[in-house]
């Protein structure tokens, strides 16, 4: 089934052109024109967004899983057509765009029984106490609402399932806050389909049209529009720091300051315990590398750092470069982030204390990977070996011993993952580095690799920054859904008026 973009806009459930275009850059197949979103149109969206507040924010929760199973199953009924245009867009094989399509409808089934369940409303009741001294209390009754409209920014790495109907709009719809989505220009005819099958979802529900719109990208000037809009009231961004941190601004410099939960960086470090090492440095380093490279090293997740005892480190280094160095060169989701890849790692390469274990050459749009190694001495002067490098680079740091291994672990800025590889006999180690981990990181791992989120109700996928804008918060999973809710207290209220919320 073959798919060809009308490259509109959907704005309240209008199919809108653009005064100018711009060309989706795929890696494969024909390139298509598409509008280019201005402010006027985050103006008109963000209107029909809070104009459909007033229903679909008080609809039951009924309503709103039946919603959220019609967008899952219009979805699934263009499958063949969204894995065509997503793989001629990004690059990524066939199998991925399947699974993360698969991914993107679990994530709106999953919300489809968690606010059924209605346990997210966290009900709150403390009963009338008429005959208290010195005073009574009042009937009090607590329960979570939706917020309003929210703004959602495209991924680049996840076309499916963290864009246009992905985990940030699952959530929103799912919590009763109407989206709308700025539509990444990585891959637009991607956005545009997903974007068809929401609308007919809507058609099909006689949900009010402004529930979801997509503006698509090839202007800047949308998104400091659209997070500055006084009617959006959160927003939800996976993205680059430099990007992230600008959004981010813009959300607490204006009049009404609102939340931006943005997951922005992360190097996901691992740190090789001393029986582990020694027992396993072969197997951990080949197998270290299969995540590194894991989709061209383009996952959020990436574990680009590895931490490990200066004596025993030779076996694990062995292993990771002959694993890396028969890695086959892969297509990059843009051209843009080939470039930064390359910017990168010509930064790390340039650092005083770095030695190269593996290189390689990338040209165009595709990675080859890359693998270095400094000293725990050099890395602690040196913040500039802590930045992200988005791409299958990885960086081996040797220490001294497990107090340097600390030391290391102190130093870190916020992540999403860290990683301890562990055996029976590094027990006592592990637990003098897991309160370091869980001041640094969202989600803690033994004997793993981070690549690869479950969506599931016990997934963090934040932590501290940069690795996100709200350590308190995740992108994945049931838990997400507080983002876009909060607490109302009822005094005195017949319990009668929210029993249904």
């Amino acid at each position: 089934m073959s798919y060809t973009p009308t490259g509109k806009h959907l704005i309240a459930g209008e199919w809108i052109v653009g005064t100018s275009t711009f060309a989706s850059q795929p890696a494969t197949g024909p390139a298509h024109d598409f509008s280019v979103g201005t402010e006027a149109h985050v103006d008109a969206a963000a209107e029909a967004a809070e104009a459909a507040f007033w229903s679909y924010g008080y609809s039951t929760r009924a309503e709103r899983a039946a919603f959220l199973n019609a967008i899952a199953d219009e979805i699934e009924a263009r499958a063949d057509a969204i894995t065509e245009i997503g793989t001629q867009e990004t690059g990524l094989p066939e199998a991925r765009l399947q699974g993360e399509r698969g991914r993107t409808t679990g994530q709106l089934r999953l919300f489809v029984e968690h606010i059924l369940k209605g346990d997210y409303l966290d009900r709150r009741h403390d009963p009338a106490l008429p005959d208290r001294q010195p005073l009574p209390r009042p009937d009090l009754r607590m329960i979570q609402r939706p917020i309003g409209p929210v703004a959602v920014f495209g991924a680049s790495n996840f076309p499916l399932a963290f864009s246009t109907a992905g985990g940030d709009t699952a959530a929103a719809l799912a919590a009763g806050c109407p989206v709308v989505v700025k539509g990444h220009s990585a891959h637009p005819g991607t956005g545009e389909i997903i974007a068809e099958a929401i609308d007919a979802a809507i058609k099909s529900q006689g949900v009010h049209p402004g529930v979801f719109s997509l503006i698509q990208g090839g202007n800047r000037a949308v998104g400091s529009r659209l997070v500055q809009h006084p009617l959006i009231k959160a927003v939800g961004f996976t993205g680059s720091l430099a990007g992230g941190r600008a959004l981010f601004d813009l959300c607490a410099a204006r009049p009404e300051p609102i939340p931006f939960f943005g997951e922005l960086g992360s190097v996901n470090p691992m740190f090789l315990l001393p029986e582990a090492t020694e027992a396993r440095g072969t197997e951990i380093g080949t197998a270290w590398t299969g995540s590194l490279t894991m989709g061209a090293g383009q996952f959020c997740t990436n574990p680009g750092i590895a931490v490990v005892l200066e004596d025993l480190a030779g076996p694990f280094i062995e292993a990771a470069s002959a694993a890396l160095a028969g890695a086959a060169p892969q297509t990059m989701l843009t051209d843009g982030i080939a470039e930064a890849y390359r910017s990168g790692q010509t930064r790390v390469q340039a650092q005083t204390g770095v030695r190269e274990i593996l290189t390689s050459s990338c040209q165009g749009r595709t990675a080859t990977p890359y693998l270095y190694q400094t000293d725990a001495d050099t890395w602690l002067a040196n913040e500039v070996l802590g930045e992200e490098v988005f791409g299958p680079l990885g960086l081996i740091v040797t220490v001294r011993d497990m107090d340097q291994m600390q030391e290391v672990a102190r130093s870190l800025a916020g992540q999403l993952t860290v990683t301890l590889h562990m055996d029976d006999g590094d027990v006592g180690a592990a637990q003098d580095l897991l309160p370091i981990a869980e001041r640094k990181a969202g989600r803690i791992l033994a004997n793993g690799f981070p690549t690869g989120v479950e969506v599931a109700d016990s997934m963090v996928h934040g932590g501290p920054y940069p690795a996100s804008t709200n350590f308190g918060a995740t992108s994945v999973g049931t838990l997400s859904i507080r983002r876009f809710l909060r607490p109302v207290c009822y005094q005195n209220m017949p319990a009668t008026m929210i029993e249904d919320f």
